[in-house]
């Protein structure tokens, strides 16, 4: 399985296992994330910790979520970043879009803010 997803209280976790976001595993992520959404979910962490690589398909597929969530009045948060895939988001100017936190703990705390 190239990732994980666990239902928490507030949110959804998606921890990627594969070292790279490519190709080969962005297309499923997607399709997971739209049932996630189409489940009635409305706020998703996607965990990247393992991840040291991203190309524009992953890119595409982190945006599909950051979408979803938005349209549902939920909130999308990156979390793990690692250097070689934050440059990949800070070049494509996402910085500013996403929610981004280093770990899942910081992220959780996003969505205690907001209640």
């Amino acid at each position: 399985m190239e990732f994980n997803i666990e239902k928490r209280d507030k949110y959804t976790l998606i921890q990627v296992q594969d070292e790279k976001l490519d190709t080969h595993i962005a297309p499923g992520l997607k399709s997971e994330m739209v049932l996630i959404s189409g489940n009635g979910e409305k706020n998703i962490v996607l965990d990247l910790i393992k991840c040291k690589y991203c190309d524009s398909s992953g890119l595409s597929a982190i945006l599909v979520a950051n979408r979803l969530c938005k349209n549902a009045n939920g909130t999308f948060v990156l979390s793990g970043l690692n250097e070689a895939v934050e440059r990949l988001i800070t070049i494509s100017q996402l910085d500013s879009v996403l929610n981004i936190s280093e770990t899942v703990d910081e992220a959780e705390g996003i969505f205690d803010v907001e209640e």
